[in-house]
């Protein structure tokens, strides 16, 4: 049984990793920037098999990042791992398009938030002698290119050389630094952003249909890869190259069924 943080997880695949985990026994702490949120999440959980408390934090505030580390530690007696899973996307807004407040918002969460968990975590399993520390990527982080994910991209894009940095900087400390790459998922998130600009969204609707997947159909897969991580830059990755162009090529023979039609969209 291990003992798991999963920042950003009130909803979308990190509610749904949260899910995965405490219906395997492990012990969960989750939060999320909104209390009311935060204990409808932990109330949703209440009947899966492990131990989930939850925690309001907003991953920019580096004292609220220590206080859930200090939570977990006071409630656990240790962290095993910690996903920085916390995140904001704005997907369908080209470059030019994207209000200011949402560009510097991303920017804040991703970037900082992310930063901010990885030193607080890092610390405290540095301190333990051991700990497993993964940091959520996304489209744009391997220098790919997607329509409106110019500013959302350029975060991951980001975060992925950071993590290479910190994993060299670890090097021989017991610590295990890893990525995860969940491809597109279907959240909640997603649909408010297609309903928010639907003319964006139908121009690409077809191409991201091929891609995308639900978080129940790609959590379980993300939980056995991170389970299974022993060494440090480890990619847990579900939407491989290979699985991309299988799925192109299938699109050309037989259309995929609408991914986002259960959504209301």
């Amino acid at each position: 049984m291990s003992n798991i943080v999963i920042t950003g997880s009130t909803q979308g695949i990190g509610l749904g990793l949260a899910k995965e985990f405490s219906g395997r026994g492990h012990q969960v702490v989750i939060c999320g920037r909104d209390l009311q949120r935060v204990s409808k999440a932990v109330d949703s959980l209440q009947a899966q098999t492990g131990r989930v408390i939850g925690q309001p934090c907003d991953v920019a505030d580096i004292n609220a990042v220590e206080s859930l580390w200090q939570r977990a530690v006071t409630e656990f007696g240790s962290v095993d791992i910690w996903i920085n899973n916390a995140g904001l996307a704005k997907t369908v807004w080209p470059i030019l398009d994207i209000s200011q407040d949402d560009m510097e918002s991303m920017l804040t969460t991703n970037m900082l938030g992310t930063m901010n968990g990885c030193r607080v975590a890092a610390r405290g399993m540095r301190a333990q002698g051991k700990g497993k520390l993964f940091n959520m990527l996304g489209g744009g982080s391997n220098g790919e290119y997607f329509p409106g994910l110019g500013i959302y991209g350029s975060t991951k894009r980001g975060l992925d050389y950071f993590t290479n940095a910190l994993q060299k900087e670890l090097k021989d400390s017991g610590v295990i630094i890893a990525k995860i790459r969940p491809g597109m998922i279907v959240t909640e998130a997603v649909v408010r952003e297609a309903r928010d600009n639907p003319e964006y969204f139908e121009k690409s609707r077809k191409a991201m249909n091929n891609l995308v997947d639900t978080v129940d159909t790609v959590a379980p897969f993300l939980v056995d890869g991170i389970l299974s991580t022993h060494r440090s830059g480890t990619m847990v990755r579900w939407l491989t190259g290979g699985k991309m162009a299988r799925r192109f090529a299938m699109g050309m023979i037989r259309k995929r069924p609408d991914q986002f039609e259960a959504f209301g969209l």
